[in-house]
């Protein structure tokens, strides 16, 4: 990812791509859950939440 901020390209050489760490652990989060919980939809907006599917009682 390149950007035109130069203090940004400095950051990520010094301390690593942050923001793509951050999306890749809450992409295997997500992963993670829909093993427990079912499968999970992204919330209109695109910006990262997301609903799980209902639960009722008596539902694995």
């Amino acid at each position: 990812m390149r950007h035109e901020a130069p203090i940004y390209d400095q950051l990520v050489r010094e301390l690593g791509d942050i923001p793509m760490q951050v999306r890749s652990v809450a992409e295997r989060t997500v992963r993670d859950l829909e093993q427990v919980i079912g499968p999970v939809a992204p919330l209109a907006g695109g910006h990262g939440a997301y609903l799980a599917q209902p639960f009722t009682a008596g539902q694995r």
